[in-house]
């Protein structure tokens, strides 16, 4: 009879056991998984200026009333300092055609610019657009901006890197990811108020990211914005990129891959 009590007591406790082990294991799927779908960020477009069709778009800084662009493709690659109303080019420097240039940010009144698969980045002064010097970076280069003191790098992965200007050496690495997880292809980025925003490559969107979390938190979709204000397509366009920010007038700059127009964005 012991034996029987004792049997009925053990199965009775191993259920137990098996069922808090169950319960605690569904409690924390539900935590992983409960992110939010981000939301689209309402914005009005409060003007439209033209954009160098030539300028295969790769980094954008909007710095004392000029943008500064950094472009890519081999043999095409440049920097240049223009005027925001006409897109003219008032100073630029090219890369040797064996560079495939990327993003750019104005830092210390220095230019960062970023190579894509050379393991290169440039530095030049800002003001003659000299090169001072050169720093090797070990990944692929796609997007540079800056949170005056570090240089934030985006590698085409999930990643953001936090690097150290003087010798690129990695101080914080930010995983980005939503509400499907892990968010791969993060391009050109640009930092607002503490927030970062960045191009997704291939797609129509800029995406809003918590940089304490890596969370994606909202999103800007620019769908057929050349479109839909009766802008040029020309055949050679290609991907939306490149973001800058204007503190003055808190508006957000966005062109893309040699388009035609560059947008001010104003979000609501």
């Amino acid at each position: 009879m012991k034996r029987i009590l004792w049997s009925i007591f053990t199965i009775v406790v191993m259920n137990a056991c098996k069922n808090n082990e169950t319960n605690i294991t569904d409690s924390s799927t539900e935590n992983a998984t409960a992110i939010n779908i981000p939301a689209n960020l309402p914005y009005t477009i409060v003007n439209v200026y033209p954009h160098d069709t030539a300028a295969y778009t790769q980094g954008l800084e909007f710095h004392n009333g000029f943008l500064y662009e950094g472009t890519g493709l081999n043999g095409e690659s440049f920097i240049r300092k223009a005027e925001l109303s006409s897109s003219k080019t008032l100073q630029r420097t090219d890369l040797a055609k064996e560079y495939f240039g990327e993003g750019i940010t104005v830092f210390n009144n220095k230019i960062y610019q970023l190579t894509w698969q050379n393991h290169k980045v440039f530095v030049y002064e800002l003001k003659t657009f000299k090169k001072i010097k050169e720093l090797d970076w070990a990944y692929e280069g796609w997007g540079l901006s800056n949170n005056g003191k570090q240089l934030i790098i985006t590698t085409g992965s999930s990643n953001v890197y936090f690097v150290n200007p003087e010798n690129l050496q990695i101080e914080k690495t930010l995983s980005v990811y939503d509400n499907n997880g892990p968010l791969a292809n993060l391009n050109e980025t640009e930092l607002v108020n503490g927030v970062l925003y960045a191009n997704v490559y291939q797609s129509d969107r800029i995406v809003r990211i918590d940089t304490a979390s890596g969370a994606v938190t909202a999103q800007l979709d620019l769908s057929n914005i050349l479109e839909k204000n009766n802008q040029p397509i020309y055949p050679n366009r290609d991907y939306l990129n490149g973001i800058a920010y204007d503190s003055g007038k808190q508006v957000l700059y966005v062109t893309g891959k040699k388009w035609p127009a560059l947008f001010a964005l104003k979000l609501n």
